[in-house]
């Protein structure tokens, strides 16, 4: 949809000016700068993002003039520099390097050009709330002579894929849209009418756009139909998934009307392979890229619009601390999944599986009972996304056991409503109340409190027990007891006769290299540490791949001697074997039991 602006407030320019050298030349045009003197600052972090990535340590080089003069800029900070007063229009020309291959900041070489506005956008302090146009113009470069442009952006002067003007509607608005620019394959598909494009840059020979088009439709036809069931009115007029392909990744980070998605090649379908057919016949890779999609798409409503009162608005310069990502980023990663059953995509055999893994990699770490989900969120900032070798003994995801946190939400709320209301029914109050209107300027951010009084509200009875024990306290939630009235039958059969280490292994080149070191373990006992080097199992050579191998002639009980280097020292350990603590966690529905499709259809009253 075109739109028209009477007078801009702020203007760019973008242009990827050196293509093998990763330089984007911006040009900001202020038409009216502060008279005292125009402050400017990049953002320090990216929504969805909770790290402080200091995005201005890319900017390799910045000048400014009115009138054809220099204007003086100092700097005030890492990433805000202030110009001095003019009585014109402020020009500031700044060049960003981009070789972040994320999909986080900035990339560019002669393949293709993304950005994220946070990355390169300097924001104009006052006059945040006016319209932003940005002008993305072509490179110079031959290697550009063929590309397009992808982005949910709205057009002023540009047609749809091509160079020219965009408008955002402020400055929050220009900086969620992510840019994609290139030679990518593309198709487009409706949702209850919202056209979707899917964009994916990389080489990808027979990718099967026809597969994809047919199972992302289904899925955002769901998801659409879950926060508006009546309407089926989605919250965006256009969609896009841009997607860069590379051999060996994966991510994704979402935006209000797109996503940017990082997957490994293999993961995709094509028209020879395997992920053309019916569940049985999908590959793991597909489901997982399918589920990242399902994601990130699911935070269209959850984090976009519905926000923690913490982030609306959100505060680019500094942290902005929540205890509340626990239920937006593990509640979207409880229905990520689960809405893949929804729509048709996977099985409810596939999906019990997939959760089966989820629920024993959080029993694997020992950080769970040290920090409470509502904790994990807080300090993401500082630990969640710092992690180091200690982190499965110190921290929680808030993403995986925030997401067990939600279907045990989700389970104890039909259990006391006899099936009449769900976590569905708080997912779908929430956006009414807090996300639906949230960019016409009558939504607010939800706080803590206000998310438990709503769930109290639905379930008609106080859940501050739950709340206590589960979000704000780290105790194991009670799954088995929690899915059996719903036909699901849990089991966790640990092979605690198979001798182990308890730590996990990588590589650091031909070697054997301890990543973690689980507290409790055979190595932790036996003083081994995260970073050493095994070398050796009672005398015979260690390799990355053959340390079950070496372990499996002995009992748990048996001792070992490991010799390993630590820094360039070699050393010698005796190791006591213990059994394998890893959680073998099994979901699967009980034939006995009563209908199993409890936990993944809408509640009875929806």
């Amino acid at each position: 949809m075109k739109k028209t602006v009477q007078k801009p407030g702020v203007s760019y320019a973008i242009v990827g000016k050196d293509l093998p050298g990763h330089i984007f030349q911006v040009t900001l045009t202020v038409h009216e700068p502060d008279p005292q003197g125009q402050v400017l600052a990049l953002p320090a972090w990216i929504p969805g993002s909770y790290m402080i990535r200091e995005f201005s340590r890319n900017i390799v080089q910045i000048r400014a003039e009115s009138d054809g003069q220099a204007v003086k800029l100092a700097k005030v900070d890492k990433h805000t520099w202030r110009a001095a007063p003019v009585k014109g229009e402020l020009v500031v020309e700044y060049e960003v390097y981009a070789w972040d291959l994320s999909v986080r900041a900035a990339h560019m070489d002669r393949t293709h050009a993304f950005y994220n506005g946070t990355s390169v956008f300097l924001r104009v302090a006052g006059q945040e709330d006016g319209p932003h146009i940005v002008d993305i113009q072509r490179p110079q470069d031959p290697a550009a002579k063929t590309w397009r442009v992808a982005t949910s952006l709205p057009e002023l002067k540009a047609k749809r894929y091509g160079f020219g003007t965009y408008i955002g509607a402020n400055y929050d608005d220009l900086v969620d849209h992510p840019v994609e620019m290139g030679d990518f394959q593309m198709a487009t598909f409706k949702a209850h009418g919202v056209p979707h494009d899917i964009v994916f840059t990389g080489k990808v020979p027979n990718l099967d756009l026809a597969r994809l088009c047919s199972d992302l439709k289904a899925i955002c036809e769901t998801q659409i139909t879950f926060f508006e069931p009546k309407t089926k009115k989605a919250p965006m007029d256009r969609y896009v998934f841009m997607t860069m392909v590379v051999g060996d990744g994966y991510g994704g980070l979402e935006h209000r009307a797109s996503t940017a998605l990082v997957c490994a090649r293999a993961d995709l379908p094509t028209t020879g392979g395997k992920a053309n057919g019916k569940d049985k016949e999908l590959s793991e890779g597909y489901i997982k890229f399918l589920g990242l999609c399902s994601h990130e798409y699911f935070h269209t409503w959850n984090v976009k619009r519905i926000k923690p009162a913490a982030f609306a608005p959100y505060d680019l310069n500094v942290e902005n601390y929540t205890p509340l990502l626990w239920l937006f980023e593990g509640g979207t990663s409880y229905y990520d999944d689960l809405l893949l059953v929804r729509a048709g995509i996977i099985t409810e055999a596939t999906y019990f599986k997939m959760l089966g893994k989820t629920v024993g990699g959080v029993l694997r770490g020992a950080g769970r009972l040290k920090q409470s989900v509502a904790d994990s969120s807080f300090d993401a900032w500082g630990k969640y996304y710092r992690q180091d070798e200690n982190a499965p003994n110190a921290i929680v995801s808030y993403y995986t056991k925030g997401s067990l946190v939600c279907m045990a939400l989700d389970l104890t709320i039909r259990a006391k409503t006899n099936g009449r209301k769900s976590l569905d029914d708080l997912m779908q109050a929430l956006w009414q109340r807090y996300g639906r209107d949230f960019y016409e300027g009558a939504g607010r951010g939800v706080t803590p409190a206000e998310v438990e009084a709503l769930a109290d509200d639905i379930c008609g009875a106080k859940l501050k027990p739950f709340f206590d024990r589960y979000v704000r306290g780290t105790e194991d939630l009670p799954l088995a007891k929690l899915l059996a009235p719903f036909g699901v039958k849990y089991s966790d059969v640990r092979k605690s006769d198979k001798p182990s280490l308890d730590a996990n292994l990588g590589r650091d080149g031909a070697d054997c290299k301890l990543s973690a070191v689980h507290e409790g373990g055979a190595a932790h006992q036996a003083g081994l540490s995260a970073g050493d080097l095994l070398v050796a199992i009672d005398g015979l050579r260690v390799t990355p791949g053959n340390v079950d191998t070496l372990l499996a002639p002995y009992a748990v009980g048996d001792t070992v001697d490991v010799h390993a280097f630590r820094r360039d020292e070699l050393q010698t350990f005796s190791v006591t074997l213990q059994g394998e603590r890893i959680p073998a966690v099994t979901l699967s529905l009980d034939p006995a039991g009563k209908k199993a499709t409890g936990p993944l259809r809408p509640s009875a009253d929806r």
